[in-house]
């Protein structure tokens, strides 16, 4: 199954994905991937979420450049900022 997500994950949107992802993953018969092509940001609370669903095997498919480089293993977007 392939949930396409588009325009922003922050906020109340989080939570929204996790929610669906969550009642889909249970399944163990269903493989979930996102396509995640039309995202156009994610907060750190988005990234976090995408970088856990994709520990527990959901598929991210056709990510953008931009999120492509926020998922990459040790980068987030405000966490890596040295001050």
């Amino acid at each position: 199954m392939t949930l396409r997500v588009e325009g922003r994950i922050t906020g109340f949107s989080v939570e929204e994905l996790r929610g669906a992802c969550d009642v889909h993953t249970f399944a163990d018969e269903v493989q979930l991937s996102l396509e995640l092509a039309d995202v156009s940001f994610a907060d750190a609370a988005g990234i976090v979420l995408l970088k856990e669903l994709r520990s527990r095997g959901v598929g991210l498919m056709r990510t953008n450049p931009f999120m492509a480089e926020q998922l990459k293993d040790g980068a987030s977007s405000d966490e890596s900022r040295v001050t």
